[in-house]
């Protein structure tokens, strides 16, 4: 089986070798340009695609792939919002992902979002090696005892209310899919009028797309602390603007954001970023963005490989497939 990953970066091949090794029917084709229409000629004599996060799979090249005969998309991650699954289907392509790699990883990240805001130490970080130690401007807030509000309690949800429970936070949890657990289940809207922290963790649709919006921050706390490490249509960048600006919202830490598919994963420090929602919203003093990194962990990469990997060689072999989309 030839498989073309798109939107390879350095920092994974190492993994993907290793991976792909234990399958010698197996040959990964590194490509660094993302999946899209004006890339998807690249995919002809292949079997597969590897897609990422931020590669286009839509219905107009879904049928490109199936004309040149690829029989398999194999999602090197969780979500599955950037492929038409409906044409995938019509066109009998499997689709297949990686459901859960490493969730603490992503709690984790969470948790450094929510600390890094609220005790201010990239501020700190940088005063000091500037020489100067004064803690005006830093003053932060506890975790503990503090009301932390989960919208979407899956997989990463719950890593993430073990280690709040660790600090002694009251954890809330909206998630109509989900029974009893060691939080208190209510509804969306006293979870948004109760918490300190919000942080979000539901999968993209059009049930949640933009379920953070106008009406949603009017319901919250002024001041309160918000966190996306899940999907940035969660959340309507201009409404956080307005939120920021009016201080009901108090705190964002993102590690996604909507438009991110011309963002993030590559070195723009040379150029004038031509976004102007995302340069409003990084100037806000008390907002902090990182560039989806919420994965990256040695453990998540060997992990993402090795069931990518397993899951391509299942679909060569035509075997029952446990991570099956499609």
């Amino acid at each position: 089986m030839r498989i073309a990953l798109f939107s390879s970066q350095n920092y994974e091949v190492p993994f993907f070798e290793q991976a792909v090794n234990t399958y010698s029917e197996l040959e990964i084709s590194f490509i660094s340009e993302s999946l899209n229409e004006k890339t998807v000629s690249l995919c002809q004599h292949y079997d597969a695609v590897c897609v990422f996060v931020n590669d286009t799979v839509n219905a107009q090249v879904i049928d490109k792939l199936a004309d040149y005969g690829v029989k398999t998309i194999a999602l090197r991650c969780a979500g599955f919002n950037n492929v038409d699954i409906q044409q995938a289907k019509q066109r009998d392509i499997k689709v297949v992902r990686v459901p859960a790699y490493s969730p603490e990883a992503v709690a984790e990240h969470c948790i450094a979002l929510m600390l890094t805001l609220s005790r201010k130490t990239h501020k700190a970080y940088n005063r000091v090696r500037e020489d100067n130690f004064d803690l005006n401007g830093l003053l932060g807030f506890n975790i503990y005892n503090k009301t932390v509000g989960i919208i979407g309690c899956g997989k990463i949800g719950q890593a993430l209310v073990s280690i709040l429970n660790g600090f002694g936070a009251n954890v809330l949890v909206y998630d109509p899919n989900i029974g009893e657990g060691p939080y208190t289940l209510v509804s969306l809207d006293i979870l948004l009028a109760q918490s300190d922290i919000i942080s979000l963790h539901c999968p993209l649709n059009e049930h949640t797309h933009h379920i953070i919006d106008d009406a949603a921050f009017a319901k919250m706390k002024a001041g309160v602390m918000l966190i996306n490490t899940s999907r940035g249509a969660l959340l309507d960048s201009k409404a956080c603007i307005a939120a920021l600006k009016s201080k009901r919202l108090g705190y964002l830490g993102l590690d996604v954001y909507e438009q991110e598919s011309e963002l993030f994963f590559k070195n723009h420090s040379e150029e004038i970023i031509q976004d102007d929602v995302f340069s409003r919203l990084v100037s806000f003093p008390n907002v902090l963005v990182t560039g989806h990194q919420g994965f990256f962990t040695k453990e998540a990469l060997k992990q993402i490989a090795t069931i990518t990997c397993e899951n391509l060689d299942a679909a060569r072999l035509e075997r029952p497939l446990t991570n099956q989309v499609v």
